[in-house]
């Protein structure tokens, strides 16, 4: 029983933990007619389903919001291990600082 609580308790953290990062842009009257403008590129209106930077947004003439698709590891051994962002996955990986092609098998905990 103890062992299920316990469990419990981590599933409760990780949930909390495991938000995306999401943000919104106003855009004022004839502003965003065309479409919605992030870090220099033109997206269309309605849903981006994957923009440039890894975020999954919504796009209408008044707002955009968008959410990250990628978690942040925060708590990993930082002294054998580093992170790299990978474009192609739209995640971070953690890797073995003396042989970048290893992924860091200890415990990893990461925020949205």
């Amino acid at each position: 029983m103890k062992n299920f609580l316990a469990f419990l308790v981590a599933m409760g953290i990780i949930v909390a933990l495991g938000d995306a990062h999401c943000f919104s842009k106003r855009y004022k009257p004839g502003e965003a007619d065309k479409g919605c403008m992030l870090n220099g590129k033109l997206y269309p209106l309605g849903h981006i389903e994957r923009t440039e930077d890894c975020y999954q947004c919504t796009c209408s003439r008044t707002v955009m919001s968008c959410c990250s698709l990628f978690s942040t590891p925060i708590a990993y051994d930082k002294e054998n291990c580093k992170v790299i962002f990978n474009k192609e996955k739209c995640d971070y990986d953690v890797v073995q600082r003396s042989d970048p092609s290893k992924e860091c098998s200890s415990f990893i905990s990461r925020v949205g």
